[in-house]
């Protein structure tokens, strides 16, 4: 077999964001999302409920299960990684996790409101969150190995997630151009929406699930043609009781590397902020703004550009000063618009009154999404290419598993106490406020935390 390039294996590895950023894009964020959200407040109206309650309360559900798939996810991920690091063995692990992100997103097509169930919805969403949230903490520990060179790692990062985030763009476009209607019936091009599906069964958004799966499928070649394990011959075969002995070694020394130890539990709280702003976003336009999925399709394309642009300069910048100033900047970018889409409502902004019907809030929450975009891509590249610098080298995917167990054994936090607050106060737009303590609890802890981690040499 010819030796695989290095650039090769660099593209290869870009086109995992491609491929799976749709799952975040249109599922998690823009689509289905806010779909879920609108059927089941559909139901709970039907149902007897009130609908200011009713759409808190589907904002709730949706928050339970994204606590369910977080709590099993930060349960297993530094398992797995300890197990693929003991074996030297991470692609069939990728496979694995690819095909429950493919089966996961297929199902959502069975979701149509005339036989609407909140569980089923909730678990098959559930089946391909954990997939795709696998595949990328295998995925993630090659990034070493592409640059040897920490310097260029944070320009590696930077680029493979504003790629994915164009990926993002023309999946989002071809999903509002191609399949979802408007409140006319027809596509943002004026066409009825492709293969006749049927807007009155929903269809037309609910292939928003199928689309993500194919799309994935389709991205994911270059990847599996272009990435390899490192032979190992000297590895055990997957022997779990190693893999648990080494990963309770590495525990055990955490306190031993307190930089290592605070980035965790930084990145903790403000990735687990911006899962919930992601999360939540879409969710938030529809029940307070009373936007239309398609507006917020809209909102997720400006969205997407602009994470595209700013990752790559989030890149640039990352190699030049290091990733710990972009994540202060991104953290307190983010802070600030928390607080402004907080205080949005159609009718107020910022705490002052407007006219009805005017515009202003509506622009405010593009802006908001634009910021979104920009300094949440710029973030999550920065902290990836950071946990190369605070991990062990010899450990990597055992590093990116407990990068993954930080950002999720409180993964179900946002989403819970989003859920809670919307719950107590019975508004959506309350219900948000969560996110704004947990981003500042992560920047403080971000004070002891060494620019070049504890195993600089």
């Amino acid at each position: 077999m010819s030796k695989i390039s290095a650039r090769k294996k660099i593209w290869g590895w870009y086109f995992f964001d491609w491929a799976s950023q749709p799952f975040n894009t249109l599922l998690l964020t823009f689509i289905f999302g806010p779909y879920f959200a609108q059927t089941a407040t559909a139901a709970l109206v039907d149902g007897g409920m009130d609908l200011d309650a009713a759409k808190a309360q589907a904002q709730a559900y949706w928050g339970y299960g994204l606590t369910v798939a977080g709590i099993s996810i930060a349960i297993l991920a530094p398992l797995l990684g300890a197990v693929a690091d003991s074996s030297g063995k991470r692609m069939p692990w990728i496979w694995l996790f690819s095909a429950l992100y493919f089966i996961g997103s297929a199902a959502l097509w069975w979701t149509a409101p005339q036989d609407f169930s909140i569980i089923w919805a909730l678990f098959f969403f559930g089946i391909g969150l954990i997939g795709m949230e696998f595949a990328t903490i295998f995925t993630n520990s090659y990034l070493p190995e592409l640059a040897p060179d920490p310097a260029e790692r944070g320009r590696i990062s930077g680029s493979g997630w504003g790629f994915g985030y164009v990926g993002g763009v023309f999946a989002l476009i071809i999903m509002v151009f191609l399949f979802q209607a408007g409140g006319n019936g027809l596509t943002m091009l004026g066409l009825d929406p492709a293969f006749g599906l049927d807007p009155a069964t929903k269809a037309d958004t609910r292939i928003v699930g199928p689309l993500t799966a194919i799309w994935y499928a389709v991205f994911m070649v270059p990847f599996f043609l272009y990435i390899r394990d490192t032979p190992n011959p000297n590895a055990p075969k997957y022997q779990v009781g190693k893999a648990l002995s080494d990963l309770a070694r590495t525990l055990g020394k955490l306190p031993q590397h307190p930089s290592l130890l605070a980035y965790l539990g930084s990145s903790m709280f403000y990735r687990d902020a911006l899962n919930g702003m992601y999360t939540f976003g879409g969710i938030y336009a529809l029940g307070v703004l009373n936007w239309s999925i398609i507006d917020i399709g809209i909102f997720g394309i400006l969205a997407a550009i602009s994470g595209a642009v700013f990752c790559w300069v989030g890149g640039r910048v990352d190699r030049a000063i290091g990733p710990m100033p972009v994540i202060v900047a991104c953290c307190v970018i983010l802070i600030a618009t928390a607080c402004l889409i907080i205080s949005l409502t159609p009718t107020s902004a910022m705490g002052i009154t407007l006219s009805e019907g005017s515009a202003l809030p509506d622009i405010l929450f593009y802006v908001a999404g634009a910021l979104i975009g920009a300094a949440g891509g710029a973030l999550q590249a920065s902290s990836r290419n950071m946990l190369t610098l605070q991990g062990n080298p010899d450990r990597m995917t055992e590093a990116f598993g407990l990068y993954a167990l930080s950002g999720k054994a409180t993964s179900f936090l946002a989403p819970a106490l989003i859920a809670i607050a919307s719950d107590l106060t019975g508004s959506q737009r309350l219900g948000i406020t969560p996110v704004v303590g947990l981003f500042i609890i992560g920047l403080v802890l971000l004070a002891w935390v060494k620019p070049k981690g504890d195993f600089a040499k």
